[in-house]
């Protein structure tokens, strides 16, 4: 039949612009998703894409453009908060540019890593942000990734690796959540959570050990708990705090905002009061921070913030592929809540 689907001709984009009266070019404005058509223009030509048919091929454009229309981030550990206001904050700015996020997780493990990334780059992004998995291999990961797309790393440094890298002020902020807990009286003060073999916990650790040498305290090695960076396995470890009791800490410099929730948890299942008789900080100031009782004492990074500038250093990456690559160090401040009191003897003896 010559009327059947088989045989009718693929509507075109002409078409389109033809049946909503607007020109060829908003069509396509309209198809990648950009912010520049008005609103009632948008809708109209929506309305005949659909009323015809029209199927976007988006492959075929992307080759027609020699571009992409998306960007691939990848981060270690969904079941952060924080990383969910950093992929909100990375969406936000990318959105607004016609681009479409294509999210990873690699839950720390560098195999999976590998493997989510190079499926990803099958879809080929116009770049990559990427979190780094523990135990990460910067030069494997050159190799997966190759010279397709440019790389934005984020929090972790990535050995062997040559590409742009944001980072947050690590030391300087775990520093400062010291100072703080030693102003207060503080003299035992543990670094809880976090591994070592980490650069983002290594430079938090830094900053506490800086802090501690400043006051003329010697740092002991009972003081540093190792801890999954999760809120289940702090709470789980908040036994090794009080392992020595003939002196325990009375307070905890915490590896971040989900791990001194659950440290919470562990110090009321051991009878301690947090934010009563001890206290503790964290890194992040992640939404549910402000809201825990007691209120979080956090290192704030402003996660969301964070995300919108991983984004623009990429997007300007794409523009500028030939520049060397960068680092940026995103700044902190200190929020004092209601989890960081006075020691229970007030000199901390």
């Amino acid at each position: 039949m010559s009327g059947s689907r088989s045989e009718r001709k693929a509507v075109t984009v002409t078409d389109i612009a033809r049946g909503s009266g607007v020109s060829r070019a908003t069509v396509s404005l309209v198809l990648r998703g950009s912010p520049l058509v008005h609103a009632d223009t948008r809708a109209k030509v929506e309305a005949e894409l659909k009323r015809q048919g029209y199927v976007y091929n988006r492959s075929a454009a992307n080759l027609r453009r020699r571009t992409s229309s998306s960007v691939a981030l990848v981060i270690n550990d969904l079941s952060n908060p924080f990383f969910a206001e950093f992929a909100a904050g990375v969406d936000d700015v990318v959105m607004a540019e016609g681009y479409v996020t294509l999210l990873g997780n690699t839950g720390e493990s560098p195999e999976r890593e590998q493997a989510v990334l190079a499926s990803l780059m099958e879809h080929q992004p116009a770049g990559v942000i990427l979190s780094p998995a523990e135990h990460s291999d910067g030069e494997r990961l050159e190799r997966v990734l190759g010279t397709q797309a440019p790389v934005l790393v984020f929090n972790r440094e990535l050995p062997g690796a040559h590409w742009d890298f944001l980072a947050l002020d690590n030391r300087r902020g775990a520093r400062l959540a010291t100072e703080h807990l030693l102003e207060l009286g503080h003299r035992r003060i543990a670094f809880f959570g976090g591994h070592a073999d980490s650069s983002s916990c290594r430079e938090r650790r830094q900053g506490y050990t800086d802090a501690l040498a400043a006051a003329g305290i010697a740092p002991s090695p009972e003081g540093l708990i190792e801890t999954a960076p999760t809120r289940l396995d702090a709470a789980t470890h908040s036994d090794a705090l009080f392992a020595d009791a003939a002196v325990p800490p009375t307070a905890a410099v915490c590896y971040n905002d989900t791990v001194a929730l659950g440290l919470m948890l562990g110090l009321t299942a051991h009878g301690r009061r947090p934010g009563h008789d001890f206290a503790l900080t964290g890194f992040d100031d992640i939404p549910e921070a402000a809201l825990a009782v007691p209120a979080l004492t956090t290192v704030a990074v402003d996660p969301r913030e964070r995300g919108r500038q991983a984004a623009r250093l990429l997007l300007q990456r794409i523009r500028q592929r030939e520049q060397p690559a960068q680092q940026t160090v995103a700044p902190v401040q200190l929020l004092v809540r209601a989890s960081s009191c006075p020691p229970p003897d007030r000199d901390g003896a």
